[in-house]
């Protein structure tokens, strides 16, 4: 059995994104409630998060946005744009949430654990250098990846996003970039309108970039297929020194907010696929962090599906 490591704090269900908003505490209060009923918490490492420090947050995001969002919290301001809401504490818990997943990364590196789950919110991935979006204040897992590279001094991070929305501020953190290969699996068209095929990056990251949009209605069958055939071949070729998830459980066919029929095997067998390839190439560091995923129950299970894969020898 591998060693799994747990990023989690109480301080993430402070943040308050709105009445009846999806992106809600109750998400994490339903995983860990499940782990612990399955009892498979006790089985888990618990890494105990700290704050990102801003030079870190500011290898992707501008100093003017990180301000602004640190104002308009102070300011009481409800909205960062229509979708995402915030409160008081909102900026202190989405710096909570990045230093979260960069805990997991020193405890990874330094072989205290072998791969982690960070359930962390407010997520990330659709979070741009100079705006919130889609629920997101600050991208954890580009932060994460800066911080991996430039503190450990990794050459190359594979991030695989399978979140049911494409990860614009993820994709366009390392566009031009040939050592950060961003793979996502997506419904579209859906939320926010971007991940095409044809997105493959600019100048010295064309061909870095590696977008699988799919209509609505496809499921286990087609998302492991597209991982054999598109992931597989395309990390092999980048041979990455580690591997991040964004790990958005809303392509399962009860969430809310989409329309795709994944299951908690799918996530599964998604999870044995990347571990593969980590413990081919990169000793089997793996960091995956919660995204999306708003339908309560099954966004539990599809996690614990996801963490027993994890900890599989």
């Amino acid at each position: 059995m591998k060693q799994t490591g747990l990023v989690y704090h109480n301080d993430y269900l402070i943040h308050h994104a709105g009445a009846a908003h999806p992106e809600r505490s109750e998400r994490l209060e339903s995983i860990i409630n499940h782990l612990i009923k399955i009892k498979l918490l006790n089985q888990l490492v618990r890494i105990e998060p700290k704050s990102a420090e801003i030079d870190w947050v500011a290898t992707i995001h501008t100093q003017d946005y990180i301000d602004s969002v640190k104002q308009a919290c102070e300011q009481g301001v409800s909205h960062l744009d229509a979708d995402t809401g915030i409160c008081s504490d909102s900026y202190r818990i989405a710096l909570l949430s990045a230093g979260g997943a960069m805990a997991a990364a020193d405890a990874v590196i330094n072989k205290k654990i072998d791969n982690a789950f960070c359930a962390v919110r407010p997520p990330g991935h659709h979070a741009e250098k100079n705006r919130a979006m889609g629920f997101c204040l600050f991208n954890n897992i580009a932060i994460t990846a800066r911080y991996l590279q430039r503190h450990y001094k990794l050459e190359k991070v594979l991030i695989v996003d399978w979140d049911v929305h494409h990860g614009n501020g993820t994709q366009n953190a390392f566009y031009d970039d040939p050592t950060v290969f961003y793979f996502s699996i997506h419904q579209w068209p859906h939320y926010p309108g971007t991940g095409l095929q044809t997105e493959r990056g600019i100048g010295e990251g064309e061909d870095f970039t590696l977008n699988i949009p799919l209509s609505g209605g496809h499921g286990n069958e087609d998302y492991v297929k597209a991982f054999e055939n598109q992931l597989i071949p395309a990390a092999k070729n980048f041979k990455p020194g580690f591997i991040l998830i964004s790990a958005g459980f809303d392509a399962h066919y009860q969430d809310p907010l989409a329309g795709m029929q994944l299951t908690e095997k799918g996530y599964g067998q998604l999870t044995k696929i990347i571990i593969d390839l980590a413990d081919e190439f990169c000793d089997g560091r793996i960091i995956s962090l919660l995204e999306g995923g708003y339908n309560l129950e099954p966004l539990a299970r599809s996690v614990a599906a996801h963490i027993e894969v994890l900890l599989m020898t």
